[in-house]
């Protein structure tokens, strides 16, 4: 039961801002109907049960589901067979959705039917199957995600020339909308597991990254489908959008249409996973038993989720946008800002995000500076987009083109780890709130509009938010990575740190710690060699103690800096040569900011004659 009451707690925190803000809005600016008001506060009730039952559920059964097939995965010698799962895995559980599935039928519904949500849900989950099943292959073969990345998106600018600006709002859009609650944590467990079985010193980048390539699938096939089927423009009559009337009534209405597609998401990704553990894990009954309580706690939250949404979130996000955007421009651009600051903090999929960062680098990177980042970066990609809609010639690729092309450049500079973690920040900050309030604010915005365009500006919004943390975290990576250690003063000589070792008879070995910047180790490793030393460990972490430090601007954050030690056993005769040897190195010394340690060690052999001696003595 502590799950279940930190997961409210969690929710309960995060759900709360956004409805107090809407609460303030209603209450002194725009004049909402009773009724709206009321289903919004019981859909807001709603919410938090149901997302605290579906995260509930997805911690239960969806992350032992994840990190059982990436072993499957990871542990496979054919590569057809790698790819197959891989793509099934990203298809099946993009199918499920939910933020997918409400964009689906938003879709359908400006474009008139023309667009069918199915297609959009299909399409986009083919994408994320095969950039998935990509993006393994990348994670096993050790290439860089920068480089995969720029390709990747250089695809994308290519095809971007081809399709209309309503696919190009869409295809972004969708891209976002696929790294939502469910998506993420699965992806990610499923990420954490194939860096953990492949293990390397990269494993620690390689847990980040694979929701970023993910979030390019949905961007490829709606592309595709454009141009594939011809269609470069979406052809169809929206209509007049009918607000619901009643509290109570709207939900329960809605409540057997969703259970069944909530029935029909799910189950896929579940028979595949009981079909692998029949045949391949095996796993005990009590274990089993936990991941069919989660499954069903999975479904149970997700109709409860997707009830409040279609009944209470939507109408209230569209009649704010509307009345705003009649009232004052610069307004709508205020309040896109304040939800932008606020909307991105409330999203699960970015409190799961922190917690492996925490776990993945021991706490060394803030979860609270990834989450500022984040909001200031996601405020300012709303504003934005309400600029689009109220100036008609802003158009969203001035924004999207520049931002992930600069993105891609500064991963080249940023501090590697970084890399990851914004393209998978920029998948996870566009989740429930994005798809479904801030949506169908932009949306009730461009009906207002006379010169917006409900498909062209009322969509791109997610897209936008699905940018910024890409730049904005690039950003702050290339700060890190940049920032100068800073040194206490100290009147110790750097050729002090090696000190001559502890003569004693019974003592016929030094033990040497080697401290390197990260990807120095096995120049350390090649040079120790050739001064007699046989042999070393090399360990991966963070910081060198309290002489330094890396010091963030402006928000005065300290990180440590990502080190190597090497640990080398050497003979004595042999152990202060081959640390003069490291020390004198001038590439090691001013690159590799290298520091030896030499402490006198014991040999443990069978005979213990030896021990006896020493033990006495």
């Amino acid at each position: 039961m502590s799950l279940l009451f930190d997961k409210t707690k969690e929710v309960t925190k995060t759900l709360l801002p956004v409805v107090v803000l809407v609460l303030i809005i209603c209450f002194t600016i725009v004049d909402v109907e009773t009724d709206v008001i009321l289903r919004f506060i019981v859909g807001s009730v709603l919410l938090l049960i149901g997302l605290t039952i579906f995260l509930w559920g997805v911690e239960l059964a969806m992350n032992p589901i994840g990190e059982h097939m990436s072993r499957e995965v990871a542990t496979s010698k054919s590569p057809v067979k790698i790819a197959i799962l891989s793509f099934l895995l990203g298809f099946l559980i993009t199918v499920a959705e939910p933020d997918l599935l409400i964009l689906g039928d938003q879709v359908e519904g400006a474009s008139g039917g023309t667009l069918a949500s199915a297609i959009i849900v299909y399409m986009v989950s083919i994408g994320v199957g095969v950039m998935i099943s990509l993006g393994i292959f990348r994670l096993l073969k050790d290439k860089p995600l920068n480089k995969f990345m720029a390709i990747t998106y250089g695809i994308i600018f290519a095809l971007a020339i081809l399709v209309s600006e309503e696919f190009l709002a869409i295809a972004f859009d969708a891209s976002g909308a696929t790294t939502g609650a469910l998506t993420t944590p699965f992806v990610l467990a499923l990420s954490l597991g194939l860096s953990n079985v492949k293990g390397g010193k990269g494993s620690e980048e390689n847990s980040f990254g694979l929701v970023g390539i993910m979030s390019a699938g949905p961007i490829l096939a709606v592309m595709l489908l454009s141009i594939i089927s011809g269609q470069k423009n979406i052809q169809g009559d929206a209509g007049e959008y009918i607000f619901q009337e009643g509290v109570i009534g709207p939900m329960l209405e809605a409540i057997p249409h969703l259970f069944i597609e909530s029935l029909i998401a799910l189950l896929p990704i579940s028979i595949l996973f009981f079909i692998f553990n029949f045949t391949k894990f095996k796993i005990k009954k009590g274990e089993m038993g936990g991941i069919i309580k989660g499954l069903t706690f999975t479904l149970l939250g997700l109709v409860i989720f997707l009830t409040a949404v279609n009944s209470g979130f939507m109408d209230m996000g569209r009649i704010l946008g509307m009345e705003i955007a009649k009232m004052n421009t610069w307004l709508l651009i205020g309040i896109g800002f304040a939800l932008g600051l606020i909307v991105v903090l409330v999203e699960p999929a970015v409190h799961v995000l922190g917690e492996q960062i925490e776990e993945v680098t021991g706490g060394h990177i803030p979860v609270r500076l990834i989450r500022m980042t984040l909001s200031i970066g996601v405020g300012i990609a709303i504003a934005l987009s309400m600029v689009r809609i109220v100036v008609p010639e802003v158009k969203l690729w001035y924004f999207l083109l520049p931002g992930f092309a600069i993105g891609i450049l500064l991963s080249f500079k940023s501090n590697p780890i970084f890399v990851g973690i914004a393209y998978d920040a920029g998948g996870v900050a566009s989740g429930p709130m994005t798809a479904t309030f801030v949506l169908a604010f932009a949306q009730g915005a461009a009906t207002s509009i006379e010169t917006a365009n409900v498909l062209v500006d009322g969509f791109g919004v997610i897209a936008m938010v699905a940018m910024a943390p890409v730049l904005s975290i690039m950003i702050l990576g290339t700060i890190f990575q940049r920032k100068k250690v800073e040194y206490h003063q100290t009147s110790e000589d750097k050729s002090t740190k090696a000190t001559s070792p502890v003569r004693r008879d019974d003592l016929y070995y030094d033990c040497l710690l080697v401290i390197v910047n990260r990807g120095f180790a096995d120049n350390v490793v090649d040079l120790a060699r050739q001064s007699g030393a046989t042999g070393a460990t090399i360990i991966h972490g963070r910081g060198t103690g309290d002489h330094q430090t890396v010091v963030l601007p402006i928000i005065n954050i300290e990180l440590q800096p990502e080190k190597e030690i090497v640990c080398l056993i050497t003979e004595t005769d042999i152990s202060a040569n081959v640390a003069n040897n490291l020390l004198k190195d001038s590439w090691l010394e001013q690159e590799g900011e290298v520091a030896v340690f030499i402490s006198p060690t014991v040999a443990m052999i069978k005979d213990l004659t030896l021990d006896n001696s020493f033990l006495e003595d």
